[in-house]
């Protein structure tokens, strides 16, 4: 089973950056795409970003598209996800997930294998 746990949340001004850490464990983690998905306060959980297995395939939301980036390297089983020009309407919980369909991710979570506990993303204006 794959274990996914997150890092790297905090407070962060309006046009601050900020990096999200996703550690896997299992020997796995390769062949999984991999995933952020995030949800604010009264809001239902919205898709973020995916990356595919192999790392050469990502797709955003366009409410994120040119300003984070996600990333991983399988050496270190972790995936990335650099948040810059941050809005205060990123303010949000931030899940990464993984899943051997980048379909499902890209779907929005629907069936996904696993998740992780999340971490908080708070921007401030």
């Amino acid at each position: 089973q794959v274990q996914l746990v997150e890092s790297g949340g905090g407070l962060v001004q309006a046009g601050g950056s900020l990096r999200l850490s996703c550690a896997a464990s299992g020997r796995t983690f390769s062949g999984y795409a991999m995933g952020w998905f995030r949800q604010a306060p009264g809001k239902e959980r919205e898709f973020v970003a995916v990356i595919g297995w192999s790392g050469t395939i990502t797709y955003y939301a366009d409410s994120v598209k040119g300003r984070f980036t996600i990333s991983r390297d399988n050496a270190k089983n972790t995936v990335y996800l650099q948040m810059n020009s941050l809005k205060p309407e990123d303010t949000a919980v931030y899940y990464c997930a993984a899943d051997s369909s980048y379909t499902i991710i890209k779907s929005n979570g629907g069936g996904i294998d696993f998740w992780g506990q999340g971490t908080q993303v708070t921007v401030s204006s």
